[in-house]
């Protein structure tokens, strides 16, 4: 019994010793990780001089942008908890308002689109974070973050304090702002900083419109500091009063930073924006900036004493329609991936770039840095068999209701999804043609069509194509448009007219076409779920176009990452488990699309192609990218 008695008296001064070691080195992982258990919030991030403080304590800023609609929810601490073992101490993310209200006065903040949830997960990761909160937010998405719906009025001015726009923006602010409130940093929370739209001074077309902004931020209760983003050449129309300008660049130009000290004199120097690489466009090659010149750069900015938000750190995928385009000189759609060649990997592997970053940080931490996590496992499976097939026009009654109109509608004007029109997919407009002649666009097709007449493919509209010949034939035909929206413009001075489909007239003859029934196939989950209802067929060797293939991909044990690769199909959109994982096209550069482990099942996973003009008889899963041919960005 003695011997009892002094093992059990040994045991619980054990339990108690290691209890304080466990809850010494939880302290310590948390001081460590967070730097908050002594600092002060009373005062948040603040200009003082050459320097920043924060709590009021000297503060270097080191981010680097990651946006939560890019990557899988699952994935969110995952790409966090590398930030921070890289060297990062402040987490910059964009809020997309097409996505968090799709249609007016429906708004979506959950699932991958959380915003609480992500700036929490921040908080327990021990980043602070900077808020760009819109309502234009660039960023290469879908008419900059904006939502489509806004161009349904014909007079809309967009990024201006036009009373239709502004109305708007309140509405969602009012949803938006109260949500983040509480989480700023003199609350106890993360946000040390928001920045009022973006680039605004390469547009500048209302000098009303940021000032708007500030005071609808300000009057919701944003009371942290604020800044503005803008190139060189947008910093003096760029500002507003009371917020910090900071620069956007790729090259360490001094005259950029002398003008910067000259418009805004004795306040600390960041550049919010430096791009650690670029986006892609369907048929340029994939963009890459050589790691060593990057990095070359951030040093040379720290050694200035210089803060630096590193755009991207992580850049993600434009899952589903959410890529946006350019118009600089001609329209260019861009590709799903938004690789960016960061520092990250579009699925979160470790670059050179990051590696090189990390050492650098390193130097500039308080102390040591957490160690990298581990990678996770991609995995390459079996080819996914098709083995149905469904030709487009019998996808139709699955639609909602054909309208019919004496002229062509663009898709923002169609009375579908409550009248908030067509954000995103194809529109078939169809008519009927009594002659074979000339079919002249116009210029109107917005921003491609396939042309069938009775369903046989004659040729397709885009910017560069605009006539068609049409086959003779005096008899009643079906003449059918297949319009894409391949994606809106997301900067620039062409962004009040990004309305798609058919924009006006289209010429047969000369002779207006009139009379149209259109289709919206806005390819969202709930249309493809419906699908399991429609007449498919087996697979026959020389399938109609353009049509839907379904087949199945099998997974054995836990799901993990993979690339489905598309050799021998031409161009469509790919959905998995109703989940779209956005567009292919054969003439890259991307040559293979990102799936994120969570987004499969264990066991069976349900995978339906729309496919345009040319298909193979199976996908594959490979276990690694192919962001195709590669050129340096000069």
């Amino acid at each position: 019994m003695v011997v009892l008695s002094v093992r059990s008296s040994h045991r619980r001064r054990y339990v108690a010793l290691l209890l304080s070691v466990t809850g010494f080195i939880i302290y310590r992982h948390f001081s460590g990780q967070t730097g908050r258990t002594r600092i002060s919030r009373s005062e948040g991030l603040s200009v003082n001089s050459s320097q920043f403080t924060l709590g009021g304590e000297p503060f270097r800023l080191l981010g680097g942008s990651l946006h939560y609609f890019r990557v899988p929810r699952a994935y969110w601490k995952d790409r966090m908890m590398k930030m921070k073992a890289c060297g990062i101490n402040t987490l910059t993310t964009s809020v997309p308002w097409n996505l968090h209200q799709p249609r007016r006065g429906e708004f979506q903040f959950h699932g991958g689109l959380d915003l609480e949830a992500f700036l929490h997960q921040a908080v327990g990761v021990g980043l602070w974070v900077i808020l760009r909160a819109g309502p234009y937010i660039g960023s290469e998405l879908d008419l900059g973050g904006l939502p489509s719906w806004l161009l349904r009025d014909r007079q809309m001015k967009l990024r201006s304090t036009y009373p239709g726009f502004t109305e708007a923006v309140n509405a969602f602010f009012d949803k938006l702002i109260p949500k983040v409130v509480p989480l700023q940093f003199k609350k106890g929370g993360p946000i040390i900083a928001v920045q009022v739209e973006h680039e605004y001074g390469s547009f500048a077309v209302d000098s009303d419109y940021i000032p708007f902004l500030k005071e609808a931020l300000q009057s919701r209760g944003i009371s942290e500091l604020l800044l503005t983003a803008d190139s060189h050449e947008g910093l003096k129309s760029g500002g507003v009063s009371g917020a910090l300008r900071t620069l956007n660049l790729r090259k360490l130009d001094f005259d950029d930073i002398k003008y910067l000290e000259a418009v805004q004199p004795n306040s600390p120097m960041l550049v919010m924006e430096y791009w650690t690489g670029w986006f892609d466009g369907w048929g340029d090659l994939h963009h890459t900036f050589p790691a060593e010149d990057m990095v070359a750069v951030v040093r040379a900015a720290l050694r200035r004493g210089m803060s630096v938000n590193l755009y991207m750190f992580h850049g993600g995928t434009n899952f589903g329609f959410m890529s946006g385009a350019l118009a600089n000189r001609s329209y260019k759609a861009l590709v799903t991936s938004y690789d960016y060649d960061a520092p990250l990997s579009e699925a979160g592997e470790y670059t050179p770039k990051y590696h090189l970053l990390r050492d650098l940080f390193s130097r500039y931490s308080n102390g040591q840095l957490p160690d990298m996590p581990a990678l996770r496992w991609k995995e390459s499976y079996e080819a996914a068999i098709m083995y149905q097939h469904l030709f487009l026009w019998d996808a139709l009654p699955f639609t909602q209701e054909p309208f019919k109109s004496r002229t062509p509608v663009n898709m923002e004007n169609l009375p579908v999804n409550n009248n908030n029109g067509q954000a995103y997919g194809y529109t078939l407009y169809e008519t009927t043609i009594t002659t074979g002649g000339f079919l002249k666009s116009g210029n109107n097709i917005r921003d491609r069509a396939l042309v069938f007449v009775d369903r046989s493919f004659i040729g397709l509209f885009d910017y560069k194509t605009v006539e068609l010949a049409v086959p003779d034939g005096k008899e009643e035909r079906t003449l059918s448009l297949l319009v894409e929206n391949c994606g809106r413009v997301h900067y620039g001075p062409t962004i009040d007219h990004q309305r798609k489909g058919i924009v006006g007239d289209v010429l047969l003859n000369n002779v207006p076409l009139r009379d149209f029934t259109i289709y919206s196939l806005d390819m969202t989950q709930s249309f493809i779920d419906s699908l399991y209802r429609a007449p498919w067929k087996s697979l026959p060797n020389k399938p109609s176009f353009p049509a839907f293939f379904q087949g199945k991909l099998f997974v054995d044990g836990y799901p993990s990452d993979t690339f489905v690769k598309l050799p021998g199909w031409s161009k469509g959109v790919i959905f998995i488990n109703g989940q779209n994982l956005g567009r292919y096209w054969d003439v890259g550069p991307q040559q293979a699309l990102y799936i994120p482990g969570p987004f499969l099942n264990s066991g069976i996973n349900q995978v339906i192609m729309f496919e345009e003009a040319e298909a193979d008889f199976k996908i594959q899963f490979e276990d690694a990218p192919d962001l195709g041919m590669t050129v340096d960005i000069e």
